[in-house]
Formats: C-alpha cells, sequence, structure tokens
C-alpha cells in the first residue's frame, strides 16, 4: 500500500465545474463522454487534505473514469437543488453516496444554504415559536446553532432531530428514486452505523441511525459500511496534506489510510456490481 502527501502546504485541488452546474467539484476535470463512475457526498468524498481520496483510488485500480461530485460539508439537498450534476450522476455506470450527515438540509424547522449546507440561513416560525428565547440572527453555522439548542432544553431539541431524521428519510428517498441503476450507499466513518437514537453533536455523519439506512436499503444495490480500521486510524494525520492553519480541521476528518481502506471495500462491490474481473 502507498499512501502519498505530508509535509506542510496547500492542496491543489484543481477545483472544476460539469455541465451547467454551479457548484464547484474536486478535479482534475474528467471525460465524461464514456463509460464513469460518480461518486456523491461530503468532505470525505470531496477527500479534504487527502491527495488521493477513495475516488481516485477506485479509478486507478479499475481504470474507469470516476467523477468525484463530493463537496465539503454537503448534504443531501446540494444535489436535488443541482439538476446538471444529478443528470451526470444518472448517465453514470455506477454511482456511490455517501451517507451524509442529516443537519445540512433544510426542513421545517430551519434553512440552510442551497450550496454551502453547513451554512445556517434562517429559522422558521416553528422553530422560533419551540425556541421563543433565542435570538436565531447570531447562528451563521447549522452545527453551532444546533449546540446551542440542546443546552437551552433537551427535551426541544430531540423534537428538532426527529424531524431532521424524517427529512432525511423521505429526501433520500426522493434522491436515489431519481438516480436508478446501480446504486451504492456508503458509510464511511470512523464508527459503525448507530442503533440508538441518542443524538450527540460529535460523530459524522450526524443523527443518521441503522433503522434509517435499513429503510433505504431496497431502493440501492448495496450498502457498503465502511469503519476505518484502527491501524488507519492510529496514523492520524499522516500522509495528509495541510498548513498549520488547517492542523484541526485536518485532524477531524479521515485519514488517506482509511481512503484505502474504503476503496478496498467499494472495489469489491463495484466489481461485482459491474461484472469486472480484477486485473
Amino acid at each position: 500500500m502507498s499512501v502519498h502527501g505530508g509535509g506542510h502546504g496547500a492542496l491543489e485541488y484543481y477545483p472544476c465545474r460539469y455541465g451547467g452546474s454551479r457548484v464547484l467539484f474536486r478535479g482534475p476535470r474528467r471525460q465524461l463522454d464514456g463509460e464513469y463512475f460518480a461518486f456523491l457526498g461530503g468532505t470525505e468524498t470531496y477527500g479534504r487534505f487527502i491527495e488521493n481520496p477513495f475516488p481516485t483510488l477506485i479509478e486507478r485500480r479499475m481504470s474507469v473514469s470516476c467523477a468525484n461530485f463530493g463537496v465539503v460539508n454537503a448534504g443531501v439537498d446540494l444535489y436535488l437543488n443541482d439538476p446538471a450534476s444529478m443528470d451526470l450522476a444518472i448517465s453514470s455506470a455506477a454511482k456511490v453516496i455517501q451517507i451524509m450527515g442529516a443537519q445540512n438540509m433544510s426542513n421545517r424547522y430551519y434553512s440552510v444554504h442551497p450550496r454551502r449546507n453547513d451554512r445556517f440561513l434562517r429559522a422558521s416560525e416553528r422553530l422560533e415559536s419551540l425556541y421563543p428565547e433565542v435570538d436565531f440572527t447570531e447562528f451563521h453555522f447549522v452545527r453551532h446553532m444546533l449546540g446551542r439548542l440542546a443546552e437551552i432544553s433537551e427535551d426541544r431539541y430531540e423534537i428538532v432531530i426527529e424531524e431532521l431524521r424524517s427529512a432525511w428519510v423521505a429526501r433520500m428517498k426522493h434522491i436515489l428514486t431519481l438516480l436508478r441503476g446501480q446504486v451504492v450507499l456508503l458509510w464511511f466513518a470512523d464508527h459503525p452505523i448507530p442503533t440508538g437514537l441518542d443524538a450527540p453533536l460529535d460523530g459524522d455523519p450526524l443523527f443518521v441511525t441503522r433503522q434509517m439506512v435499513e429503510t433505504l436499503r431496497p431502493r440501492v444495490s448495496a450498502v457498503a459500511e465502511v469503519v476505518a480500521s484502527e491501524s488507519a486510524l492510529m496514523e492520524g494525520t499522516k500522509g495528509m496534506v495541510f498548513n498549520d492553519f488547517d492542523a484541526c480541521a485536518a485532524a477531524e476528518v479521515m485519514g488517506p489510510y482509511a481512503h484505502v481502506d474504503a476503496a478496498d471495500v467499494l472495489e469489491r462491490v463495484l466489481r461485482r456490481l459491474t461484472d469486472r474481473e480484477e486485473d
């Protein structure tokens, strides 16, 4: 196994757009006039601080062009608000959609930015009525806002989380119906899919439970649950590319050895779904 990267400095992501999309994706831009796989997801799919994230590893191993449509802090809304990238994903030979947290979506309690889904825009009247003591104009990020709600009232916070989970399942069913074809649902984290309903504000993807994932299983070709190995987690930020300013952010994301773990699992699944023999 070879993991590149390391040292300090900024990683070049070669940001690019596809078709008429307004979203900047990670490049270099792939030619999509032949067979290709599409990867949708958040920070892990994008591969922040990672020279060779798992979509790149799959491309090299399977000799298939892999379009990385991952976006840092993305939620399901990003794709449902971007028909251009959805059309390209639909046309791909296989689609891998990373399970993203339930917090970064607009819902009956609050709205998020259509492309920067971690940005809090406004509270609805429903949320303002539930938390009349809160001045929502002071929040710019969803996680900060939810943390404050949890501090004020655990019972009311649970009401909000129940709505987020319900909205997530509905939104995921919708996007999976649109994608069609060979679709792999990917769990990629440092822990297994939770079975309980506890809703802490750490441990991405937030608020997603095994029951929620199982609800989606009939709509996908496969569910790939990738829990980074202990050895990969022990490597920490080894092999990652970041400057001193981003050191704390780098420590919170999956490292390159975990991406190898993800590629190992996904390669087996994608070869089976696309009837490809190993070279």
